[in-house]
């Protein structure tokens, strides 16, 4: 009878077969997603889940399958936006389910797996990569049509993970606000995605004007235009302006996304615009 042989290297042979396996489970999960939509911003506070969580839900009402990660690890809003909060992801033998917020959207977040509401999450960089590639090999997205991802401010270790993850991203949506210093953030959001050869979708500037409660008139508290003039400048579209209106705060308070909830509302109405042109742009 053959003498069985036995690996002399041990651990780090094991350590290699499930490295092997869990490049398998990347690169099917990445072939399955036909497009995929980065949400950025230079700074925070800028609203950037809010039109995250818009674009995936008019994206899914137009009737794509649409994912929607969450990889603001410090900060994870989207399910509080989608009132999803206190749901805990089914976990299996062959992988972990997303949360179904609507019919044909599915979402994943840290925020799923925290013990409360006040729970840090006190990470550095290595732990945030592991835990960005867990989402995309474990949970079993399934095929989509689109994956919205929704980062945190700037351009740090999440933003970069995703890029190098997901091999190639389709496009960036960048969200600002009128205020110079909200846009000098956005210029290096713009050149970020240049040096990551990541297309601009465009630039939505949210906080747009505000909406009168009692008359509907559109009133410029801020100023605004400086994100369309950005726009020009760096021959990226601009997508639109989104104004601000109480029951878009309402709604993220409530779980109600605007765009769902009250869809007769001017920011509604925006956001269904941006939506129409970045379907448009990413045409399937």
């Amino acid at each position: 009878m053959a003498e069985e042989k036995t690996c002399q290297c041990g651990s780090q042979c094991e350590e290699e077969s499930i490295k092997d396996e869990s490049e398998i489970k990347l690169q099917k999960t990445v072939s399955d997603i036909k497009r995929k939509i980065l949400v950025l911003s230079g700074k925070g506070g800028v609203g950037k889940s809010t039109v995250s969580a818009n674009i995936a839900v008019g994206l899914a009402q137009k009737g794509y399958q649409v994912g929607l990660l969450d990889v603001d690890i410090h900060g994870p809003n989207i399910p509080n936006m989608l009132g999803l909060q206190g749901l805990i992801p089914l976990i299996t033998d062959i992988g972990l389910f997303p949360i179904k917020a609507y019919e044909n959207l599915q979402v994943i977040s840290i925020g799923f797996f925290l013990e409360g509401k006040d729970t840090p999450v006190i990470w550095r960089g290595p732990l945030k990569h592991n835990m960005i590639k867990q989402f995309l090999t474990e949970v079993r997205w399934g095929k989509l049509d689109y994956l919205v991802v929704d980062s945190p401010p700037g351009t740090g270790d999440e933003v970069i993970s995703v890029v190098q993850l997901l091999n190639k991203v389709d496009g960036a949506v960048i969200v600002a606000t009128p205020q110079e210093v909200a846009l000098a953030d956005v210029r290096r959001s713009i050149r970020f995605c240049l040096e990551a050869s990541v297309p601009v979708l465009g630039i939505v500037e949210n906080m747009s004007g505000f909406v009168c409660p009692r008359c509907g008139d559109v009133i410029e508290i801020f100023k605004t235009g400086g994100a369309e003039k950005l726009a020009q400048e760096y021959n990226v579209p601009f997508l639109g302006k989104i104004p601000l209106d109480p029951r878009v705060v309402q709604g993220g308070d409530e779980g109600k996304p605007v765009l769902l909830y009250y869809p007769d509302s001017e920011p509604a109405k925006a956001f269904a615009k941006v939506v129409d042109q970045i379907a448009e742009a990413l045409k399937i």
